[in-house]
């Protein structure tokens, strides 16, 4: 049985939609029944429940809110996590924690390896990594899933904001320094349906293959979604924002290659799908 945190996410959601699909029995805490800011709160329904894996998908996400709510940034990222993972350790489940390229410092072009120095330049990266710390050091049977940009039906992202910009906007000016790898949260949670099932234990990166800056991106989607929008790419310094970003958020896939699993699709083959998923859910 595996227990999904963060249900109400794009990826959680995701995942439990996977796992019913393979006629895996999975539970779903609520925020009430897993509440990731105190100890009892983070331990008790999983060990009550006693689950085979536990995918810790839930997480304090607000990358610009983080530098001004650092504390709870912390709590829920870093000691939220740490108490997610002492309930596995002792009923022996497998972990998997959704982690972030924003751990590394964003330099240079070329993609992170899992093992290279962790620099994060942010807060909302600093309460990950301490999450990351905190897995690796307390368990045996983890991994730690990296990931990127991601997008999903069940939440806002980058992609929703750009459709819902292009039904009003002829021109959008959109960042064309940031480099990574947009994730469909489909094509992420079927990856971690086989890493459940398997005992192929480590850190693993995974986004859906290729690499584009913000406005590639949104290029890509008006260009699929037939809006006549025009986009002007602009540097970094001129869309200032509370929290730092990356420059370079490439990630490389040689972990996943090592250990046998399959690479994600093409960005632009899961944004072809995404937007076909949303058409249907509209």
């Amino acid at each position: 049985m595996v227990l999904i945190t963060g249900i109400l996410g794009q990826l959680g959601y995701d995942l439990s939609k996977e796992l019913a699909s393979r006629g895996v029995e999975f539970i779903a805490p609520s925020l009430e029944e897993l509440e990731l800011t105190t100890e009892a709160g983070a331990k008790n329904f999983i060990l009550e429940k006693k689950p085979d894996v536990v995918a810790h998908c839930a997480a304090y996400t607000a990358v610009d809110k983080a530098e001004s709510e650092q504390e709870l940034a912390i709590k829920v990222n870093g000691f939220g996590t740490r108490w997610v993972a002492e309930a596995c350790r002792e009923i022996g489940a497998k972990m998997i924690y959704i982690s972030t390229d924003y751990v590394f410092g964003g330099d240079g072009k070329i993609p992170y390896e899992v093992h290279d120095e962790k620099k994060p330049v942010n807060m909302y990266g600093r309460s990950k990594l301490l999450g990351e710390d905190a897995v690796s050091t307390l368990l045996d049977k983890y991994f730690i899933v990296r990931t990127s940009w991601v997008f999903g039906i069940n939440g806002h992202n980058f992609i929703k904001t750009m459709l819902k910009l292009g039904e009003t906007k002829k021109s959008l000016r959109v960042v064309n320094d940031q480099i990574g790898s947009p994730t469909y949260t489909v094509d992420l949670a079927k990856l971690l349906a086989d890493m459940a099932a398997s005992e192929k234990y480590g850190i693993y990166h995974a986004t859906n293959e290729g690499f584009c800056s913000w406005a590639e991106f949104a290029k890509e989607i008006f260009e699929q979604a037939g809006l006549d929008v025009e986009v002007e790419g602009i540097p970094t310094i001129e869309y200032p924002t509370p929290a730092r970003r990356p420059f370079n958020s490439r990630l490389s896939k040689k972990s996943l290659d090592e250990a046998g699993f399959n690479r994600l699709p093409t960005w632009q083959d899961a944004l072809k799908r995404y937007l076909v998923e949303l058409k249907n859910n509209a």
